[in-house]
């Protein structure tokens, strides 16, 4: 047992290093200790009253943990390896597209000439920036067959929520206030909140017997006061929209938009573009499709491509290329204004350039063609336990269904998922989408190999046979991993937010 003081010199016991606890910075502070010290300039100290208004000034210091470099790294380092991360194994947690990144991607990124440029630097001095943004920007209206695009928005809830504020923008320049947005009940989580935000009402459109749209529920619920629809396609179950052209002619008709939600985009690249399915506007996951790290808040990048008819209302300033073959910022004539404060996350837009000149127009559809087969090869692999929620061929992810192992053992979804973790796999995603009982999604992605997909698969067949024969050890997972099983609903009921270490 080592012994740590607590800011203000107050000691507490615990371990250093230990499999199951951790210790806090605060507990490992020492006074006095620090990671790094400035150099001394020789340039007088001014007291912090010449320089600030007394009232926003503390009486008292900050407590601050008190560390030295080493420990610092250690501490950081150590709390690393109790995390999985997509360089780890494989992370088929669906809808969300944890794959492989191309370590190509972070090398371009880091490159002095990307990386050091402050976002408030003149036009004169980031050329290359501006020449990278504008090819970006072209590449993805050819990848999405929309006519133009912003990459202001940070990520994807920020895309819808600028996707909505264009649908907006463009009723009212026509002298038409609409109230209502069309949302699958099949949607992403964020589409209703999205909406929501943006002053509409959301009208929810039912599931059909085949996992799509409900064509005739979509047809009583069009009308003039509708401002479009929010569709994802594939949708989030995994089956792609086959009436996707019938949708958008009913949608066009009443003068609606169609709003693509690019989560899935990864399982249709170079196959088909939402553009030519008739949508108006898409935002795309830059930090998903185009394999940007991501997880635990960022980074992401949400850009926003649009048709014609949209053009004018874009965010601005956008990156533009000037009649003289240099480049600068414009700003379309009837812009809803910024969205961002800079220009979006740059070096996540700097990844996805090099991700898709990388891969080129055949690559990134062998992307699409991949994660698809991996997708049905595992959805046929583990059938026998874990059967589909509407057994036809899947696009990018499979969601399955655990009602039948529920009814049998007790075992859960929720509990298959905390298993698979002491199998040295991810879990997938649990309960989504809503529409599917005890569901279970899992995204494979085109990176993983075939091996990788029979050990999962066999990982799987293990865990439905030891619910059956013995359901408390599977409910009781996981057992080996740094964290074991919490009391949710305890935790949910008696939350503690932080952990206070010092008294």
């Amino acid at each position: 047992m080592n012994t740590r003081a607590a800011p203000g010199g107050r000691a507490s016991s615990a371990p250093l290093i230990g499999r199951d606890r951790e210790p806090t910075l605060f507990e490992m502070s020492v006074p006095g200790r620090s990671a790094f010290q400035l150099r001394t300039t020789g340039i007088p100290v001014r007291p912090l009253a010449e320089l600030l208004p007394a009232e926003l000034l503390s009486e008292s210091p900050t407590d601050l943990a008190e560390v030295s470099e080493r420990d610092l790294v250690a501490h950081f380092t150590r709390l690393s390896h109790r995390q999985f991360s997509v360089d780890l194994g494989a992370y088929p947690l669906g809808s969300c597209t944890m794959k492989y990144n191309p370590k190509v991607c972070d090398m371009v990124a880091a490159m002095p000439g990307l990386a050091d440029v402050h976002p408030a630097a003149p036009v004169s001095m980031i050329q290359g920036w501006l020449e990278l943004m504008v090819e970006l920007e072209d590449a993805l209206c050819e990848i999405t067959g929309m006519a133009a695009a912003t990459l202001q928005p940070s990520a994807g809830a920020a895309g819808e929520l600028t996707g909505l504020l264009l649908m907006a923008a463009y009723h009212e320049a026509n002298g038409d206030r609409r109230r209502r947005v069309l949302i699958p009940d099949s949607a992403h989580g964020t589409n209703p909140a999205s909406a929501a935000l943006s002053g509409y009402e959301v009208t929810t459109i039912p599931t059909d017997e085949r996992g799509l749209v409900d064509l005739d529920a979509l047809r009583a619920a069009l009308d003039t006061d509708v401002a479009g629809i929010m569709l994802t396609n594939p949708n989030t179950a995994g089956l792609f929209e086959e009436d996707i052209a019938e949708i958008a002619a009913e949608v066009h008709k009443i003068g609606g938009l169609l709003y693509y939600d690019g989560a899935n985009l990864n399982a249709i690249l170079g196959v088909v573009r939402p553009g030519d399915m008739g949508f108006d506007i898409i935002h795309m996951n830059l930090h998903k499709t185009f394999a940007t790290p991501h997880g635990g808040g960022g980074p992401g990048a949400g850009p926003v491509a649009v048709s014609q008819r949209v053009v004018d209302f874009l965010p601005g300033p956008k990156p533009t290329k000037l009649e003289d073959g240099t480049f600068g910022w414009s700003t379309p004539s009837k812009s809803i204004g910024r969205v961002h404060g800079w220009h979006g996350s740059a070096l996540v837009l700097a990844r996805a350039l090099t991700y898709i000149k990388v891969h080129g127009g055949e690559g990134l559809r062998l992307v699409a063609e991949r994660a698809v087969l991996n997708a049905n090869w595992l959805r046929h692999r583990i059938a026998e336990h874990y059967p589909t929620a509407h057994d036809r061929i899947c696009m990018h992810e499979v969601v399955v269904t655990g009602t039948a192992l529920k009814r049998a053992t007790g075992v859960r979804a929720l509990d298959v998922a905390k298993r698979l973790l002491e199998e040295g796999f991810h879990s997938p995603t649990v309960y989504f989408p809503l529409i599917v009982d005890e569901a279970l999604m899992f995204e494979p992605t085109e990176t993983e190999s075939l091996q990788t997909l029979e050990a999962l698969a066999e990982a799987l067949d293990r865990i439905a046979i030891e619910a059956h024969e013995h359901p408390d050890e599977v409910i009781a997972a996981p057992r080996t991993t740094p964290v074991r099983r919490v009391d949710e609903a305890r935790a949910a009921r008696n939350l503690i937010p932080t952990e206070d270490a010092r008294g």
